[in-house]
Formats: C-alpha cells, structure tokens, sequence
C-alpha cells in the first residue's frame, strides 16, 4: 500500500494532448480514492494519507485550466477523501492508543508544524517544479504540484497561522515517529489545519488578480467551507475528545467563520451558517461564547437592514435562524447560557425581537422573508408547548428575590447539568441581570443614585467596597462610558481603589501590548485630562506588566509605551494632526524606556502597524447595536471562553419557558396576528392558527392569563363576528371567509380548552357569540344547562330556556330544532325561504355552499360546551365569564335598538341563569352578581316583557333547583324572592298566575328545606297577595292547603305566617265562599301548638328554654285568635258564622297549652271583647243589604264570650284584674240588650242576653265566686255586679239568690273569705 500510495502521488509524465492529460489525472484520483476507501487503509500512514490529500488538491487546483469534467471529478474526489479520513475519528481514539505504545498523550496530538517535516511531505510544497514565476497558473507541462505565487502566499500565511507549537527543528523526531504510524488524529488534524487556512488566504489576498482561473473571491471558500462541513458532519462530537482538533475548531475555524460570515455572497453565507449549525449540534457545550459572538455579530447583523445587508444575505441569515430555531432546545439553551449570564447579551431576546420584528410587514405586502420569520417564531412557540407535554411545567413559581448581598459576579451552580440545580441559579441570575440593567439605567441618570439602588436591592454591600463597584462597571451592559470613564479617573481615593480593582478583573497573560490596551479602552471612555489618563494607564500597566511581562523590564516601561501608543494613535487617525508620525519617530521616541535598554526593532515596528492599521477607539461607538468582532475582541473572547461557566444542555422539560414566553408573548401575538391579517393563503392562515393555538396552550399551562386574553382579543378581531358594519349578507359573507371561519373556530376552541385562564377575554368571545344568536346562528342547545335533560315536562313553559336557532329546514338535523319566530335571521331566512309573499330568485348554488360552510363552522366550535361544561372552569374564569354575560346584557339594556337589544338582553339572561344552575356547588361565587342584575331588571322594568318574565321566572327556576342541595344559601335564595314582591303593579299582574304556579311547585317540592322564618315569611308573602288576584288565587291557595292541612309543613317559624296568608284566602271575595271556610278550618286547625306543648314538656330542656317555648306557643296562639278576630267581621254571613265558631273553637279546645293569665286578658282586651264591639257596630251602623243577617252573628258572638268566661272562671276569679274582667263581660251583655238592630230591638237578643247571664251568675255563686262580703268602700264585686245586672234584667237578683233577699244582705259581712279551695257542687246543669 505504502509503495502504491508514493508512486501515484510521486507520478510524473509528459503531456501530449489534453484530452489525454485529463485523463491520466482522472485515473490518478481514482486510484488515490480507492486507496483510501479499501480495507487496507488502516495500513496507511499518517503522512500518506496527508500526501494523497495534498496530490488530489493539487489537481483540483490545476483543474482550473482543464476541462469541466476533471474540475468535477477533482472536487467530488478530494470531499470524498475527507468523508472517508473524517469518518474514521470516531473509531480512532482506541486504536490509536493500541498503536502507539508508550507515546505520552501530548505526543500523540502535537501539533504537526507546517514546514517542520522535510520539503517532500510537506503540504505546502514550496518547490516551483516546472513553475516559471511569471506566468501564474500557466505552466505547459503537467505535474502534481502547487505552482505560483498563491501557493506561496499560501505558505506563508499557513506559516503565519501556526499557533503556540513547539520549535519546528525540536519536534521533528517526534513528529516524523508519529507520521509514520498507522493514520489517526495528527493527519486529522494536518488536513483540518490545511482547510482553515485556505480560509484564511483567501482573507489575506483578497480578491484575486483577474487572470485567476479559480475566482478566489467565492469558488476557493465555498469549496473549503464545503470540505470542512463534511469533516464535522463526520467527526461530529468526537471532536472534542481530542483536544488540538477542538482548539482549531474553536479558535481558528470560528475565527473565519466570522469573517466569511459578513461576505457579500449568499452562498458563502449560507455555508457558513449550516457549518455554524452542524457545530451546534456536535460541539456546543465548547463552543458557548462564539455561537454568542456568531448570533450577535452575524446573524442579528446581516438580518436587520439597517447595515446596509442586501436582500439575498438578509435572507440566508434568517433562513439560518429559522434552522436553528427548529432545533428543540436551541432558544431555551441559549436562554440558560447567554441572557441568565451577567457578562454575555441577551441573544435569546434579540433573537425572539428580530423574528417578529421581520414577520411584521409594515405598510408593504407580505414576503416570502415574513413567512420565514414567521415559521421561526412558531416553531420556537411550538417547541413550548411539545414541552409541556413532557411534563415538569412548574405552576408555583417561586419568586426571585435577593435576601443579602453576596458577590454577584461569583456566584457558582453546584451542578451544571442537573435541573434542580442549575434552574433556580438560572432564574436568580437573570433576575439579577435585570435589576443590573435598572442599575445601570439609574446610574446613567445620577451616579449616586445608581449605586444607592444597587445597594438597596442587594447587589452592592451596604459599605461600597472597590472590588463590587469595579465589577458593576465591569460586567454590566448599557452603563454610561464616559460615566463610568469620569469615575474611574477620578483622584478620590476610593475611585483609585475601585480603578486597581477595575484593571485586576482583566486577563492579559501572552497578550500584545495593544490588544491589551484596546480591550481595557473598549469598557469606558478615556477622560480628556492628562492627570486622570496617567491615573488609568498606570493601572493599566500594572495589571499588564503584572500577568504578561514578557520583554518588558518593569511596569514603568509598560506605562511609558502605553502613554506612547495612545499618542500614536492620536497622531495618525486625527484628521487635525497633518504631519503624521514615522515608523522611525515612533521607534526613536521610546529608546532607552525599557528599564534603561531599547525595546527589540521588530517588537516596535508591529506595534506601529497594528496602530496605524487599526485605531484604537477611545470615544465609544454610540448607539451601536451590534458591534464588530475586532482581532483584539476574538483574542478577550478566546481567553474568556476557558474560564466562562460550563454549557447547560437543556432537555425537553418546560424549565425556563415560563420567563421566556412571558418575555417573547406580546410581539409574538401582534406578529402572528398581523401577518394573518395580510395573509392570503390558506397554508398561511393554518399556520398562524397553528401558532395561536400554541400560544393558547403555553399561556394557559403556565398560568399567564393576561397573554391569554391579549390573544382572545386578537383573535376575535378576526372572526369580523364584532364588525356589525351591515354586510349586505352577513351569514353568505361569513360563509366565504376562509379568515373569518378559522380565526372563530380557534377562538371557540381556546375558550372550550382553555377557559381556565381566560379573564377580560370573555368579553370578546361573548360579543361573538352575541352576533351570532343575532344571526340565528346558534344551536339550540347553547343556552340549556346540562340538569335541563332531567326535566320531562316539554312544554317551554316559563322556566324553560327559550330555544333559539335556525329553523330544521334550514339547519343540518344535528342541531335543527323548532326556533322562535323572532325574525332574527333577517334577509337570510327570506333568501332561502320559497313560500314569501313577493317572488324570490332561488339561492344560488353558491349560496347555500357559503350557508353550509357556515352552519358546519358554527358546528365544530362547539359553542354550548362552553356553558355547559361551566362546571369545571377554575373559581376566576367562571366569575369573569359571568360577569361578561351581566356587562354585555347590561350594555344592551341600555341600547337604542330596543327589540333586538331585548333579545340580548333576554339571551345573556338564559345564559346567566344556565351556568348558574351547572354550578350548584359554586353558587356562592356567582350569586351576588347573578342577584344583583336580575334586581337590576326587576326593578327598572315599568312594563311586562320577555327580559322581566326571564328574570323572574329564572330566579324562581334558580331557587327551585338549589334548594335542596344549599340549605346553607336557602335563606339567601329565599330573601332573594322578595324582588318578586317589589315587581312594577302592571307587570306583577301580568304574570302573577305563572309566578304563583312556580312558587307553588317550589313549595311544594322543597318545603322540608325551608327552615327559617325569613324563608317563609318570602313565600307566605308571595302566597298572600295572590289571595285577591283571579286567576292565581287558586294556585296559591292550593300552595297553603299543602302547607298547612293535617299540620303537615307547620313548624313554630313560619306558624304565624301561614296563619296570616290563611286569613288573607278567609277574606279574599276572589273564588268561592267555599274557599275561604276551608281556609278558616285551616286556620282554626289548632292540634300542633298542643303537639308542641307537648313535646316540649317531654324533650329535656332547661327551664328558660321550656320557657321561652311556652311563651312562643301562647303567642302563636293569641295571633291565631286575633286573625280569626279580623274575619268574625267578614260580610259573607256564612264566613262571619263560621270564623266565630272556629274563633270559639280556638279559645276553648286548646288542650295541653298552658296559658298564662296575662295571655287570657290580653286575648279578652284584644279579641272577645273587641269583636263584640266591633260586630255591634257593624249590626247597627250598616245596612242589612251589607251585612245579612247581623242578629245570628251577635247571638253567636254571646254564646262564645259566656262560654269562654265559664270555662275560664276558676281560674280568672283569683286574679286582682278579675272585677275589672267581670265588670266588661256585663256591660257587653248590657249593650247588646239594648241593642237595635235595623231600628228595632232584636227579639234574639231579648231572650238570650238574661238567660246567659243567669246561667252565668249561677255558676259564679255555685263556685263562690260572687259571694256577698263586707265592703268598706262600696265598690266590692257584689255591689258593682247588681248594679250592672239590674240593668239588664232587674228580676234575675231574686232568681239566683232566691233564698237571700238584697236588703237583709246589705252591710253584713261575709264569714267565708272567697277560697279557691272550697267544694261546690257540680254546676254542669246550670252552665248547660
């Protein structure tokens, strides 16, 4: 193999004929190729494998003269050599290691140095072997070898490039013991190194001369680039594990990455990005600052046009970005490891900015550019929400906050690649990154103040110490330069202090002078003043001389050259200087500064050239967005990316998208939104549907509601559901829409899937909703409640929801139901309507395909499972959607448009009240806005009309649900019933008979759940007023007949309510005269109050409450009597009868309640003796067409008080009162014996008066109640009772006391003290 591989590359021949040249040259590379593709390669060695790279681009580079073919074969050969040495790398490192035995590692990747091998194998053959030097690329004969002047440019430049290797004439053994093994890495890394330079010739001859045969300024790069992205696509991640090959990478490879990447070709550009790309996705974790460097140099600066970047590159560099973004973990790891870090920018945030910024087309149509920034942005939102599906979406952020100070720029993660370490160091050092960046703000405005902020959130000590100024003006970005230029020349001493430190937290180890110097003069502005600019050289030199002493004596010979360069550089780059300084003045004026000696020649001649090349800025370049990658930066970035933190590889966990949406939401949203507004194709539309949706996910998984509802908003503007502009045909228009159809299918879709986190939102979505009911566009279902299923009653009575929807014939069956003849369809239902008065052309075909378009669009949003699905919304959401639907009824309450606005309003209603009842459990969140605006109606509606009846029927529907399943809301559900009561007169009468039917069944099904007197006092109030209306007296009175037969729903709290609305039915003239004596059976049904007395005397209570309980049942009873005092004066004769018997029935069958004296008088003050009256008055002051038959009243009216007095006598005659008591029952009797009644003395009352009263004296003496005694003062009870009875019936005084005459009783003194111990005889036959 050996022999074959150095007679093909050593070949020599003569040319006869081209044709035949070429072909001798074809058969060469294939021969090389075979070689290298054979099994027996591995026998090769590392330098023959460089002589067949170096021979196969020797003919692709005189291929340039020959023909088309040999040029394309040449190419194709030496990328397949690459792909066939690169290909091995992942498989060297083992074998490698086997081969050579007992070679230090260091050896086994030296770095090979060019030139440091013999003339023969080196790359760059120097050897003009046929070359004449004068004609370039024209040598007649033909050999394979590198010829001209380029080669030796090329030479020299590789020379030049070599980077800190070891003395060529020292290495040679080892390198020539290592070329001679089997081929691994240093060949490897030979052709590589080889690759990088013809980038970096190509840099340093520019453009070629014209008579160039290759056209250096695009074919020689491209072609390089090419072989170098095959080798990285091969070798991939092994680079890394063999060090030299990464520091090319690193270093030299990304060097001319940069610089390529600015070049004018799109080509170029293009390659170096899928490089840049393939360098990602093998070796990012080595390469964290210069994919920075790239982003912000390159990318974010060809991208935006405002650096004169021509179309085609703007172009290439965003097609790159949007390759990058496609890779999952691209933006968040560019999150964690540049904007999380203090000293790098902000590339994620650029990055987010310019892809919306350039989907953005302002005042222009859209381009293929806005479609690609598009796609970048949502595949970035995409890759989000893909996240949340794997899980780890933290909810409970916990917030950033800084407790003490602690050095920021020292802060360490303790472990870069596990989550639960490196996400919380992530977070707090963004955070504060933040805050720096409002420090550096405050300070721009006030120095002081600055540093007082910095101090109180924590970031600087509450002493200042120079070491944390130094570094606030070391590592924060946007901070003043001449601020910062001022404070660190200043003479103070603690200035100079924070100046040593400022310099100290530079790293100049083996850098030039003046890459120094520049670095440090890029952070700040150098002052004017002479003594501030000795002030910062000399710590410039100090910290210079300190870390690169190299061949300076001492610090003063650094300061002194320092001060040399500064006034170089203004010499020659100020435009006021017009003599400039020479090489030679500039060496003659620093001799002898070197401690006493001269500084080398050559060490000062680079220095001049270096400065007169490239000035040193000391003014910062204001206002630059992006800066450039000088060689001095490239050199700062090298040394900084070997200390810089290592690189987060993020997974596919939703870490850090929460801070990262929250940054990027709001351009993200208008972006998509305006290029869906300019849009024109559907694959656009979908696409941008595809990104709200995203957007739609991320908001709501990541709890970001105001995002959330910014997008509904946006969306909703799309749907041209909100424009009411009058389209001609609004359900056609719609119908043709593509936009419209799926900007409302995606809102509908968001509002059923993410509902939780939608707040104002709703108010849009209601809007759409609202246009379409206007629209009759809505199924039927929309405004039911899901517990509606459960009610078989099909009629829609009140209480049922008012269906709304397009008639079947015109709907598709799934959502086709009977609708309200509400004309709400306007011209449309006449369009397709055949059968109208005037002659109508039939719907075009077009026409019914747009209505069918819309009915299924209408269909898949699914618009009823918004409210019927309520149930599951979180607590806010439901509350905010709930007030949506109070504000848009409201709104349209006070409308102009009072028809169709009364149907929004009457629809908002049905939707209020279905998610009212979907939400049993939650009805303490909803109730007070739901109360508040049905009373809102109630109360300002003067005239019957769909939105009152909605309410009121609603409300009743409402309580009739929820009763039972919220006993602790019952009073709160019942109270809210008296809106009912305070209803317009006009209005209450219209619907009276349905409210009474509604209250009736409420009543009836929840009676047992209604327990407080509040509750009952609502429905015996509601019951009561029917009593007088026609038509709903029988549907109340049959709700008390329920409540009150047999006892069965009385209970000692709504007792005395029931009793009440009972009299108001006894009263009522509405209905029969049969109705009102059932209602006073009802009444006078007294059997509970004993069954209450009784089971309290059983239950085992405390005396106060057995007490307390007693007294409320005499109460009860008293108000009882009283009503049934009230209907005694009805002017039916049969109810009057009937009220005294039931009112006698009730003071006398009260067994088993003890009542109190005081209750017995009371009830004789308030009631037997005022009906008494009250029924005289009547009798004698009324016509007898008034009031029939008065005198069978009055004789019942007597009956009942003597009757009541006997009964109550033993116990009444002990009182002190009992005279007074007496005195009254006689002077009734009196009255009505005196009575006339129609003019004349009613017989009647002639007849009974005497006969009660003697009964009733005959008892009182067989008791001993009325016993003569001695008087002292003359008004004894003997005395007073005769005076009264000889009014009555003079006669009755012998009858009783037969045995006693009057005289011989006068005076004498009773020998028994009246006793209520005393024996008498039984008395029933008198009393009977």
């Amino acid at each position: 193999m050996h022999l074959v591989v150095e007679a093909v590359t050593s070949c020599r021949f003569e040319v006869t004929d081209p044709a035949s040249e070429e072909v001798v040259l074809m058969k060469i590379l294939q021969v090389l190729l075979a070689c290298m593709k054979s099994k027996v390669s591995v026998m090769l060695s590392n330098q023959h494998v460089c002589t067949i790279v170096n021979t196969c681009f020797r003919v692709v580079h005189q291929a340039g003269t020959k023909g088309e073919l040999l040029q394309r074969i040449a190419r194709h050969t030496m990328h397949e050599l690459v792909r066939c040495i690169f290909s091995h790398l992942p498989d060297v490192d083992n074998s490698e290691r086997a081969l050579v035995n007992g070679g230090s590692s260091l050896k086994k990747e030296v770095f090979l140095q060019i030139g440091g091998l013999d003339n023969e194998y080196s790359f760059m053959n120097n050897q003009l072997e046929n070359g004449n030097n004068n004609s370039e690329y024209a040598g007649q004969a033909s050999s394979v070898g590198f010829t001209t002047s380029a080669s030796m440019n090329l030479a020299n430049a590789m020379d030049e490039s070599t980077i800190g290797a070891n003395n060529g004439k020292e290495s040679v053994g080892h390198d020539l013991h290592l070329m001679t093994e089997p081929y691994g890495v240093p060949c490897m890394v030979e052709i590589f190194h080889f690759l990088c330079s013809l980038l970096y010739i190509v840099e340093q001859m520019g453009t070629g001369p014209a008579s160039n045969t290759i056209a250096l300024d695009e074919d020689v790069p491209l072609f390089a680039l090419g072989l170098i992205n095959s080798s990285i696509e091969l070798g991939g991640p092994s680079i890394r594990r063999h060090p030299r090959l990464l520091t090319l990478v690193q270093d030299e490879l990304f060097r001319n990455l940069m610089q390529f990447g600015l070049s004018a070709s799109p080509l170029i550009l293009s390659m170096v990005c899928s490089i840049v790309l393939n360098l990602y996705h093998h070796l990012r974790t080595e390469l964290k600052l210069q994919l920075e460097a790239f982003f912000s140099c390159v990318i974010l600066r060809l991208a935006q046009n405002r650096y004169g970047a021509s179309y085609q590159q703007q172009e290439v560099a965003m097609e790159a970005l949007v390759d990058f973004c496609r890779q999952k973990t691209f933006m968040v790891e560019m999150y964690a490891n540049l904007d999380c870090d203090i000293t790098c920018s902000n590339i994620f945030e650029e990055l987010a900015n310019l892809l919306s910024k350039s989907a953005f087309p302002v005042n222009c149509p859209l381009s293929a550019m806005h479609i690609l920034a598009l796609d970048g942005l949502i595949a970035v939102i995409q890759g989000m929400a893909e996240r949340i599906s794997n899980g780890s979406v933290v909810t409970e952020r916990c917030p950033v906050t800084l407790e003490e100070y602690t050095p920021f720029w020292m802060v360490k993660c303790d472990n870069y690649s596990e989550p639960t370490s490196w996400v919380p160091f992530v977070r707090s050092r963004k955070y504060i990154k933040r805050r720096l960046m409002i420090g550096a703000d405050h300070f721009n405005r006030d120095p002081k103040k600055g540093l007082e902020f910095l101090q109180g959130t924590h970031l600087l000590p509450e002493k200042l110490d120079p070491q944390s100024v130094a570094c606030f003006f070391r590592y924060t970005a946007g901070l003043d330069k001449n601020l910062v230029g001022d404070f660190l020349g200043n003479h103070d001493e603690f200035c100079v202090q924070v100046l040593h430190e400022f310099a100290n937290t530079f790293d100049f180890q083996d850098m030039n002078l003046d890459t120094a110097l520049r670095l440090f003069l890029e952070t700040f502005r150098l002052p004017g003043e002479s003594q501030k600019i000795q002030r910062v050289l000399e710590a410039f030199s100090e910290r210079y001389y300190e870390q690169s002493p190299q061949i300076l004596a001492n610090k003063d010979a650094a300061l002194l050259l320092s001060y040399s360069l500064i006034m170089l550089n203004t010499d020659q780059h100020n435009v006021q200087v017009k003599k400039k300084m020479t090489e030679e003045d500039f060496i003659r004026n620093n001799r002898h500064i070197n401690g006493g000696n001269d500084l080398p020649r050559e060490f000062l001649s680079e220095l001049f050239h270096s400065i007169c090349k490239n000035e040193i800025r000391t003014t910062p370049e204001q206002g630059a967005g992006i800066p450039e990658m000088t060689p001095s930066r490239w050199i700062d970035l090298m040394h900084k990316s070997k200390k810089s933190p290592p690189y987060i590889v993020a997974d596919s966990k939703a870490y850090l998208d929460h801070d990262m949406f929250a940054i990027m939401s709001g351009p993200t949203i208008a972006a998509i939104s305006v290029v869906f507004d300019h849009a024109e194709h559907e694959e656009v539309y979908q696409t941008c549907i595809d990104g709200f949706l995203a957007v739609a996910k991320i908001s709501s998984c990541h709890h970001l509601e105001d995002v959330l509802d910014d997008l509904v908003v946006s969306l909703c503007r799309f749907t041209t559901l909100l424009n009411t502009s009058l389209v001609e045909e609004p359900v056609l228009a719609f119908g043709d829409d593509t936009k419209a159809r799926m900007a409302t299918i995606t809102v509908f879709t968001i509002a059923n899937n993410y509902g939780d986190y939608i707040r104002t939102g709703w108010r849009n979505i209601l809007d759409c909703i609202l246009r379409l009911h206007k629209l009759g566009l809505l199924p039927a279902r929309v405004a039911s409640d899901a517990a509606d299923d459960s009610e078989i009653s099909s009629e829609t009575g009140p209480g049922k929801p008012i269906t709304n929807s397009l008639s079947s014939s015109h709907m598709p069956s799934s959502i086709g139901t009977p609708r309200r003849s509400s004309g709400l369809m306007g011209r449309f239902s006449q369009l397709l309507s055949l059968d109208t008065e005037e002659p109508r052309s039939q719907p075009t075909e077009q026409q019914l395909a747009a209505h069918q378009r819309t009915l299924q669009t209408i269909q898949k949003c699914h618009i009823d499972t918004i409210f019927t699905e309520s149930k599951f919304l979180q607590a806010d959401s439901l509350l905010q959607l709930a007030r949506a639907l109070i504000w848009a009824a409201g709104r349209s309450q006070k409308g102009n448009n009072p028809p169709e606005d009364e149907d929004t309003a009457v629809f908002c209603l049905e939707l209020l009240i279905a998610i009212t009842l979907n939400n049993r459990d939650r009805i303490v969140l909803l109730w007070q806005g739901v109360y508040e605006h049905i009373s809102n109606i109630v109360q300002s509606t003067v005239m019957p009309c769909a939105l009152v009846e909605k309410a009121v029927f609603g409300l009743l529907r409402i309580c009739q649900r929820l009763l039972p399943y919220k006993e602790n809301l019952a009073d709160e559900l019942l109270r809210s019933l008296q809106l009912v009561l305070k209803l317009d007169a006009r209005v209450a009468d219209a619907y009276c008979e349905q409210i009474t039917q509604e209250v009736s069944r409420l009543v009836k099904v929840n009676a047992t759940h209604i327990r407080s007197q509040m509750g009952w006092r609502t429905i015996t109030s509601l019951l009561s007023i029917t009593a007088r209306h026609p038509e709903a007296s029988e549907a109340g009175f049959d709700a008390v007949t329920f409540i009150m037969s047999d006892g069965a729903h009385l209970s000692p709290a709504n007792y005395v309510l029931c009793v009440d609305a009972a009299r108001q039915f006894a009263e009522s003239r509405v209905g029969q005269v049969e109705r009102s004596l059932r209602s006073l059976d009802l009444m006078a049904a007294v059997g509970c109050l004993s069954q209450w007395a009784r089971q309290t005397k059983e239950a085992t209570m405390g005396e106060e409450e057995a007490a307390k309980m007693a007294q409320d049942i005499g109460e009860m009873w008293l108000r009882l009597v009283q009503g049934l005092r009230k209907v005694c004066l009805d002017q039916r004769e049969e109810v009057r009868n009937h009220a005294l018997l039931s009112l006698q029935r009730c003071l006398t069958g009260i067994d088993g309640v003890a009542l109190s004296h005081s209750l017995w008088l009371q009830c004789f003050d308030m009631v037997i003796f005022t009906m008494l009256d009250d029924l005289l008055e009547l009798a004698q002051g009324h016509s007898q067409k008034d009031y029939r038959n008065m005198e069978g009243s009055l004789v019942l009216a007597l009956k009942l008080l003597s009757k009541v007095f006997l009964q109550l006598l033993d116990e009444l005659s002990q009182l002190t009162t009992f005279c007074k008591l007496w005195l009254g029952v006689l002077s009734r009797m009196e009255k009505y014996m005196k009575a006339k009644v129609r003019g004349k003395r009613s017989e009647k009352l002639q007849e009974l008066v005497p006969e009660l009263l003697k009964n009733t004296l005959l008892v009182m003496k067989a008791k001993g109640v009325l016993i003569q005694r001695g008087s002292l003062g003359g008004d004894s009870l003997w005395e007073l009772t005769w005076l009264h009875v000889n009014n009555i019936a003079p006669s009755l005084q012998s009858e009783v006391f037969h045995d006693q005459g009057s005289e011989t009783q006068k005076g004498e003194t009773a020998a028994t003290p009246l006793a209520g111990g005393v024996a008498i005889p039984t008395t029933e036959t008198i009393v009977s």
